[in-house]
């Protein structure tokens, strides 16, 4: 039996994730651990997050988990979510936060002034709700999953990557990077444990995959 863990650091959605991979993964050992010995011999890694960025930097160098993720996001098949995306990156705009540099690129706030849909009518920050996802690169994450499927989404700011690592493309109203893969990491900005089927298949092929 393989040990997949979901990094507690008291900011992340932890129980619909923990409850989503349970529904996929009913013979795997799951915890929900802030423990870095767990985290580091774990098999796999779910590095999930929500609120706001500053809170959840601080979150972790307090916790003492910096450096075990540095680490196991090196050497492990590792899943981002939501803020757990943002947080690879260099840097924030929310907060003006240096955030764990694992990719290169900035996360930015949505430019409320260019936000109006095809009829004129403003949008709204956050952007909140279901948005299709188009596969811009093919991966193992993606199997069985309709390009253009649809995800759930709530977050104010988006990443901006300076390297080809961008895996899924979504608008508001404009295009942006909502998925990113590279070598053991795949990172999502929407919700797979709350995205129906197709969420639920994007947690099943992170158990099986084997990078």
């Amino acid at each position: 039996m393989s040990e997949i863990v979901i990094v507690d650091y008291g900011m992340g959605n932890l129980r619909s994730v923990e409850k989503a991979l349970q529904q996929v993964a009913p013979l795997q050992s799951i915890k929900v651990t802030s423990d870095p010995q767990l985290i580091r011999t774990a098999d796999r890694v779910v590095f999930p997050g929500q609120g706001a960025m500053p809170d959840c930097m601080r979150e972790l160098k307090q916790l003492g988990l910096t450096e075990v993720l540095l680490e196991v996001a090196n050497n492990k098949p590792f899943l981002g979510i939501c803020l757990g995306l943002q947080m690879l990156f260099e840097h924030s705009e929310e907060g003006n936060t240096h955030a764990l540099g694992v990719f290169k690129g900035d996360v930015v706030r949505f430019n409320e002034a260019q936000l109006f849909d095809e009829c004129g009518s403003r949008l709204k920050i956050p952007h909140m709700g279901w948005n299709q996802v188009e596969q811009s690169m093919e991966h193992p994450l993606w199997k069985s999953i309709s390009n253009q499927s649809r995800f759930y989404f709530v977050h104010s700011y988006y990443v901006r990557e300076k390297e080809a690592i961008a895996s899924g493309i979504s608008r508001y109203p404009e295009s942006f990077t909502c998925a990113v893969a590279r070598d053991n990491i795949f990172a999502v900005q929407f919700h797979p444990e709350k995205s129906a089927a197709s969420g639920l298949t994007l947690l099943e092929n992170f158990v099986q995959w084997k990078p």
